[in-house]
């Protein structure tokens, strides 16, 4: 119990520490925001933070390790995105819309995260108009990728995807296994090993 205790303080200093870097937020918005993480989660390698069918209802803040979403369909599992360290995740249709997930999330590497739950974060963004603003950014960043990921799809040249993953997320090949790496990009593991 003292460990997991020590883990979510561990976890709640690095979020801490994240949103003081943001030059809006001041000292109370941070520590309201902070307060609302209060649901730490520790998996293991292979665990899943959510099954399709499971309707969300927590954002999660990595604090450390990796994790994979992915849509599973008849044939493969198509990897969608990635969370490690520092970032956000969770099943985004779901939270938003209160449906259950069509997608997976699984753990890659053990993992600490801190949650926060829907209505919490809510309140927040009616309450704090700083909190608004920084998860508008966030959104518009989120969006943003979105949209390189929708680019690098329709790319026909595989090494094309490959380069511009590089250019835009070069960590990820230190992090995430290669086999997923290439589900990503849509194109096999040979096809990503030949093309690297």
């Amino acid at each position: 119990m003292a460990a997991r205790s020590s883990s979510s303080a561990t976890g709640i200093e690095a979020l801490r520490h994240l949103l003081q870097q943001v030059p809006y937020l001041t000292a109370a918005d941070v520590e309201a925001f902070v307060a609302g993480w209060q649901k730490p989660v520790q998996l293991a390698r292979h665990d899943f933070l959510i099954r399709p069918g499971q309707v969300e209802h927590h954002l999660y803040f990595v604090a450390e390790g990796v994790l994979r979403i992915f849509l599973p369909v008849a044939t493969e599992e198509i990897c969608v995105g990635f969370g490690y360290a520092g970032t956000l995740i969770c099943s985004f249709p779901s939270f938003v819309e209160g449906r259950p997930s069509d997608y997976a999330i699984q753990v890659l590497r053990r993992s600490r995260l801190l949650g926060i739950s829907r209505a919490t974060v809510l309140a927040l963004l009616e309450s704090h108009p700083n909190i608004a603003r920084f998860w508008r950014t966030e959104m518009e960043r989120a969006v943003v990728g979105r949209i390189e990921r929708e680019i690098d799809l329709l790319l026909p040249e595989p090494q094309r995807r490959l380069d511009r993953l590089r250019t835009r997320s070069p960590h990820l090949f230190q992090l995430v296994p290669r086999k997923y790496i290439a589900s990503y990009l849509r194109m096999t593991p040979e096809t990503l090993s030949r093309l690297r």
